[in-house]
């Protein structure tokens, strides 16, 4: 058996998220599902354990959900983080660039580089590329995680990156470098991260399960996790966003 929730995982949140996961673990004992005593945090390959026959509970990102993922795994729900201007459970992605950046609209951007976290990346490449295409059309860097795209910004390495909201508040409030950036606009909301399990999980357990967890951290930990509750988004809506093409399929990629 196996667990993870790396997607907001950092040093300042993993004991907030390793108390969630003993609540988890509790409430999933009380309905008869076996689940992991820790969560696991040393997987080299995302993908490999998203797609485990043993995983009990993990989050992933929506883009490899509707191109990879759907069919093969259990969707369980949607945590919700309160993202201001959207709906429950769906979040969306900060556009950032440097604070001493004149530039004043995403238009702006177009012709300068766009530092992504990963090709698979629903917030950090597929919502930007779909709701302003021609900035992912002009020189790109690869970075292969949120912090690391908004640090190469902040340090004059690209012009411009895609963070979730979820992430860049972690960040902001974290990270000295964040001080030297700013948001200069939002992409439409999109379905948030899902918790998802292995095939033929029992979804009406699971997710009361997280729920319940939920409901039960203190008010510091939840303040910390930026949790607000956990709600059902029909796969149908994850399956519905658009999916731009891939970096290396766009002429003029760097």
């Amino acid at each position: 058996m196996i667990a993870a929730l790396p997607m907001y995982d950092r040093p300042e949140t993993a004991a907030a998220n390793d108390r969630l996961w003993a609540l988890i673990r509790a409430a999933l004992a009380d309905r008869g599902v076996a689940a992991p005593a820790a969560l696991s945090r040393d997987e080299p390959d995302m993908m490999a354990l998203w797609l485990r026959p043993d995983l009990v509970l993990a989050q992933t990102c929506g883009y490899p959900y509707r191109t990879r993922l759907h069919g093969h795994v259990t969707l369980i729900g949607t945590p919700d983080y309160g993202i201001e201007g959207c709906p429950p459970g769906h979040y969306c992605s900060a556009v950032l660039i440097r604070a001493d950046d004149p530039r004043d609209s995403l238009a702006a951007l177009a012709g300068g580089r766009f530092a992504y976290n990963d090709a698979l990346s629903q917030s950090g490449w597929a919502a930007l590329a779909a709701h302003a295409p021609e900035l992912a059309r002009g020189p790109q860097l690869r970075t292969g995680a949120h912090a690391a795209s908004a640090r190469a910004v902040a340090e004059g390495r690209a012009d411009f990156a895609a963070l979730d909201a979820v992430s860049w508040r972690l960040i902001a409030r974290a990270e000295p470098f964040a001080r030297r950036l700013r948001a200069i606009a939002a992409t439409p909301p999109t379905p948030g991260l899902p918790l998802i399990a292995a095939l033929g999980a029992d979804r009406a357990a699971v997710f009361a399960a997280v729920a319940e967890a939920i409901g039960a951290l203190t008010e510091d930990d939840r303040e910390t996790l930026l949790l607000r509750g956990l709600v059902a988004i029909p796969e149908a809506d994850y399956l519905a966003v658009p999916t731009p093409p891939p970096p290396a399929r766009i002429a003029g990629a760097g």
